[in-house]
């Protein structure tokens, strides 16, 4: 047993607590929550909160900042596949590994990441992360497909090696404009046959709407050039098109879903999907705002994301969710919901982690604090933190990141 405390501590229920504390258990998870303790470690002028969970992130494209210049969304992903291909199995490792311990910097203990390579998977095991790792599939010409979903069988059962208690591997069929009809249908019967977890970038911008409702626009022209067959007309939204090929589901994480109108809403409701809010992203590649207050309306499990580096950075969780509260109209504990719980829920861990309470994995993160913080100012003071501020972060009661 081991313990933890610091002059506040904010389970993400309840009232805060003055001088308080956990008890950590031999296994890494919460024994009990109460007074400071006279041994263990103790933070004075700091607030012991749940250890954040980042919904969406890209790991492996550490080091690719500075490459969101104002480009039409096409020509960005162009770009970002070209800087990856120039990368090497090895150069993905340590820029995942990278952002892995930039993330304990900030906070964050569990990532939901998306990814091509094992990169994101070996730095999750080598440095004792939590979360899920999603291996991204492509191939967007259906005659391919039935080569593709073979490959990415056997790329999945060699990396199910990095799997543990903590450490899961899901999949991500990438978006509808690299992914085919039959690819998509197999991967979501692949991932439900394996009780794995699914991710996709859906709903994300003006040319995946144009190419699914339309078969116009510029993935329509980059298809056309590939002598791609173009989607059946009349056209569906993204999120429609995702149900017509038994997409959707409870195992489901939406990511992005900037353009989901109110039918899509609601059919993001009947499927009990998950939806990864990345709000600084969004904007930076003008994609407009997600509508996160009607995702709140309608009771979904939403979590925030920072996406990646190459989008925006440095990677803040706290600032998505400074972001989200302006976009929504959340109080401070609404937005540190979403960073915590929230994410937690939306990626199938919410009984696992999000909240300082017996049972639940000692993943804490601890925030110095400015004077004359009380009770009732708590939660807007950890909102308004900075990266500068997080003193120290734990995995399972294990240190992952002391400030020097």
């Amino acid at each position: 047993m081991r313990s933890i405390s610091a002059d506040w501590l904010y389970t993400g229920t309840g009232l805060p607590q003055f001088n308080s504390g956990v008890l950590v258990a031999a296994d890494g998870r919460i024994a009990s929550i109460g007074q400071r303790g006279q041994d263990g470690e103790h933070f004075p002028s700091a607030v012991l909160i749940p250890g954040l969970v980042n919904a969406h992130t890209h790991l492996e494209l550490t080091g690719f900042e500075g490459q969101n210049e104002e480009l039409e969304f096409p020509r960005w992903i162009r770009r970002i596949i070209a800087l990856k291909a120039g990368r090497s199995e090895e150069d993905f490792f340590h820029a995942a590994r990278t952002g892995l311990q930039s993330s304990f910097a900030s906070g964050v203990t569990t990532v939901a990441d998306t990814g091509s390579s094992a990169g994101p998977l070996r730095a999750l095991a080598e440095l004792g992360g939590s979360g899920t790792a999603y291996l991204e599939v492509f191939g967007p010409h259906p005659d391919a497909a039935v080569a593709n979903m073979a490959a990415f069988e056997a790329r999945l059962a060699e990396l199910s090696v990095y799997e543990s208690p903590r450490i899961r591997l899901g999949v991500s069929p990438h978006a509808p404009y690299s992914v085919s009809s039959p690819l998509y249908r197999a991967t979501a019967q692949l991932a439900r046959n394996q009780h794995r977890r699914l991710a996709v970038h859906i709903a994300e911008s003006e040319a995946e709407s144009d190419l699914l409702e339309r078969a116009a626009g510029p993935f329509a022209e980059m298809w056309r050039s590939r002598e791609i067959p173009l989607p059946a007309l009349p056209g569906r939204t993204p999120l429609a098109w995702l149900e017509t090929h038994e997409v959707l589901g409870p195992e489901t994480l939406c990511i992005h879903a900037v353009r989901a109108d109110a039918s899509d809403i609601a059919r993001l409701g009947r499927h009990r999907c998950g939806v990864a809010h990345c709000p600084r992203s969004n904007r930076r590649h003008g994609q407009g705002d997600a509508p996160l207050r009607g995702f709140r309306e309608a009771k979904l499990r939403v979590g925030i994301g920072t996406d990646s580096a190459a989008s925006v950075s440095p990677p803040d969780l706290l600032a998505e969710a400074r972001a989200a509260a302006v976009l929504a109209g959340l109080s401070a504990p609404e937005a540190l919901h979403l960073a915590t719980q929230g994410g937690a829920d939306a990626i199938g861990l919410g009984r696992e982690v999000g909240r300082i309470e017996p049972g639940k994995w000692a993943d804490l993160a601890l925030i110095r604090l400015p004077e004359g913080v009380s009770a009732g100012s708590l939660a807007d003071a950890i909102l308004a933190s900075s990266l500068e501020d997080v003193v120290a972060t734990f995995v399972s009661g294990r240190s992952v990141y002391h400030e020097k």
